[in-house]
């Protein structure tokens, strides 16, 4: 009878001090996230705003795991051109690199740059570079030797258009201008009869057209509209480029290697859902901004399709000299510039001119 009731007592304290004694604490871990550019920049507040708290959301479902974030933006650790470097050296755990500021280092991020007039829609740019990025080695090797781990590829314009301090109509508007640009999208210009391209970044432009110095500039809505550039280019010519992928989300691979395969794995699934979620609200922005630019006193001019088709054949195929380069470094560039505009084909996106099948017939 003793024993029964010592037993019993034994068990109901093991019961009781079950339900009393706290969880065991989920271990955590310190993320240090860089960028140069602003926390109001629209990926820097969306990964603050949408990134971070998913991954909370789900590393809590199994208590397993917490995040300490530490978020550092604006220059607080490096520049806007310094996250790759900064994140390579370890001075941020994650950053998001702007891929177009290290075109030597990254030459296979500018797959979307040498492919203009094909798919203004970002989410469909931003899919398929991210595709292309996991289906071939050679965007993650360009990564690897910088340090670091490819997470997720994003697109943030919709659209470069020509915004203009005079109606422009047709190329032949063009011809004998001067048009401010930021890198790649200069050669746009090569084929048109005496354009010249001029290097200038967005908080140039404006300057830039108000002075004279040059009489349009390429770059999108949104950043028009941020700009004020209605104001000194009242005219968009809606030469609809396309999107190009300029970020990049990527983790120091000294960290990276340190960290939990559940963290890992939802690290990269929310980074997919981060890529597509900055996409979404650029295509939204853009409808917005387009108004808010006629609003400012803007007047948008459609570029014929015939203009368009004489555009992109009057350009150099930069596409195949992009996927030459890359074949000569060893890697695929030619199959990679191939699948990518297969995939934007399939998403019911037709070039304007098949930069990829010119490519595989060299």
């Amino acid at each position: 009878m003793i024993n029964t009731w010592t037993k019993r007592s034994a068990a109901a304290l093991l019961m009781a001090t079950a339900l009393t004694a706290p969880a065991l604490a989920a271990e955590k871990i310190t993320a240090v996230v860089i960028d140069g550019y602003p926390a109001k920049a629209l990926w820097v507040k969306e990964f603050s705003g949408f990134f971070i708290p998913e991954v909370d959301k789900r590393l809590a479902a199994t208590g397993n795991y917490e995040m300490d974030w530490q978020e550092s933006y604006g220059g607080s650790i490096v520049k806007p051109k310094g996250v790759l470097e900064g994140v390579k050296l370890g001075l941020g755990d994650i950053g998001i690199v702007t891929t177009i500021f290290h075109n030597s280092k990254l030459p296979s991020q500018a797959i979307s740059a040498v492919t203009p007039f094909v798919a203004s829609d970002a989410r469909a740019v931003a899919k398929a570079v991210d595709e292309i990025a996991k289906e071939f080695p050679t965007m993650q090797k360009e990564f690897e030797a910088q340090n670091q781990v490819y997470l997720a590829t994003g697109v943030v314009l919709d659209t470069y258009q020509l915004f203009s301090s005079k109606e422009i109509g047709s190329i032949k508007d063009i011809e004998g201008t001067k048009v401010a640009g930021a890198g790649m999208n200069l050669r746009y210009l090569e084929g048109i009869e005496g354009a010249a391209g001029v290097r200038g970044g967005l908080t140039d432009f404006y300057n830039m057209v108000q002075t004279g110095l040059t009489d349009s500039a390429m770059l999108w809505p949104e950043a028009a509209k941020t700009f004020k550039m209605a104001e000194v280019a009242p005219y968009m010519l809606e030469t609809n480029f396309g999107a190009v992928n300029t970020k990049t989300v990527t983790v120091n691979k000294d960290y990276w290697d340190k960290l939990p395969d559940e963290v890992k794995g939802v690290l990269q699934d929310v980074a997919v859902l981060y890529r597509d979620h900055v996409a979404g609200i650029a295509m939204d922005r853009a409808g917005e901004s387009r108004e808010a630019y006629v609003t400012g006193g803007g007047t948008i001019v459609e570029m014929s399709a015939e203009d368009r088709k004489a555009w992109a054949d009057a350009m150099p195929n930069i596409a195949a000299e992009w996927a030459k380069g890359i074949d000569e470094a060893g890697e695929p560039g030619t199959a990679m510039l191939e699948a990518y505009i297969g995939k934007l084909k399939d998403a019911g996106f037709e070039p304007v001119r098949d930069w990829a099948a010119e490519a595989s017939m060299n």
